[in-house]
């Protein structure tokens, strides 16, 4: 991105349109189809599907109403000084296109849909969807980018083979797969808040012998929040990196509507302050995942979702903003 972007993308203003009004986008920014999107510089967008869900499904309605409790946000972050929606031109590009019923064609189909958002110099925002849904997100990227850094948010590490005997697009495989497709570089991946039960006492193995740094919960709170930031930055250093954020990183307590919770997770705090810890970092992209409307009707979970796209957006915009300086 070269040249001065002219700004005109901005949210409804909510001292003259009430937040319960008008149609639901994220953070209340216009709608543009992708094909109408030139100027942006961020993209939102849903990925309405939860097909590599093994046991709890229903994260396909997370876009949706992560959208409409997105409504909540507002213009100026108070601890980082950041003004996302003056710093970059972000729009709702609307939902990628799925198949509920296929893996591999939904996966083709979020690959292309985001190739062609990198393809147009948009930063990729994404709404999950299950955690299958990271794959081609970091398929396209890396086209362009090359082996990518990733800081993962999780309370699983997703780097598990197969599942039912051979099936090996789940949501607990998408970064095995990625890592075996060259599109991450497993020495520049960092997994914070891993922690729940195995099915074997091999199951994260694979994913250490690849070079993965991986803070268990426990190593989380013995380091504390600064050391755990710095470790992050130290093992993505300055190249491309990619965020993951699955909510139940959390502790049900905070997100409960999702599909695999798991106690004794991060606090909604401590995960805002470890996400504003990588401010700075060579972002290029980032998603939220696993938010499952069904499982939690008081719709909290939705709005930790929509904070914490809010909090990744600020990153992204004043990246974006830095680059076309």
């Amino acid at each position: 991105m070269t040249g001065q972007t002219e700004q005109r993308f901005s949210p409804l203003p909510s001292q003259s349109v009430p937040r319960y009004a008008g149609i639901a986008t994220f953070m209340r920014l216009p709608y543009l189809p992708p094909e109408q999107s030139e100027g942006t510089e961020i993209g939102l967008f849903g990925i309405p599907w939860d097909g590599g869900t093994t046991n709890r499904a229903g994260a396909r309605h997370g876009p949706r109403q992560i959208r409409d409790s997105s409504s909540l946000m507002r213009k100026v972050h108070p601890v980082l000084g950041l003004s996302p929606f003056e710093l970059a031109n972000c729009a709702d590009l609307g939902d990628a296109p799925v198949n509920p019923l296929q893996i591999e064609p939904t996966l083709e189909m979020v690959e292309s849909f985001v190739g062609d958002l990198v393809g147009r110099g948009i930063m990729p925002l994404a709404a999950g969807g299950d955690h299958l849904v990271s794959l081609p997100i970091l398929r396209a990227l890396a086209k362009k980018h090359g082996p990518l850094g990733m800081v993962h948010f999780d309370a699983h590490t997703d780097t598990w083979d197969r599942y039912f005997g051979g099936c090996k697009y789940t949501h607990g495989t998408p970064f095995r797969r990625a890592i075996e497709e060259g599109i991450l570089d497993p020495k520049r991946v960092v997994q914070i808040g891993i922690r729940g039960g195995l099915y074997s006492e091999n199951d994260d193995n694979w994913g250490l012998e690849q070079g993965i740094r991986v803070i268990r919960i426990e190593e989380f709170y013995s380091l504390g929040i600064e050391r755990v930031i710095a470790t992050a930055r130290e093992v993505v250093g300055e190249q491309p990196t990619y965020i993951s954020f699955d909510v139940d990183c959390l502790d049900p307590v905070f997100a409960p509507g999702t599909g695999t919770p798991e106690i004794g997770g991060l606090t909604t705090l401590e995960a805002q302050q470890v996400v504003r810890g990588l401010r700075g970092l060579n972002l290029i992209g980032a998603d939220l995942v696993e938010v499952s409307p069904p499982f939690d009707p008081s719709g909290a979970t939705a709005l930790v979702g929509a904070t914490l796209m809010w909090e990744m957006l600020c990153l992204l915009s004043e990246k974006v903003d830095q680059r076309r300086r």
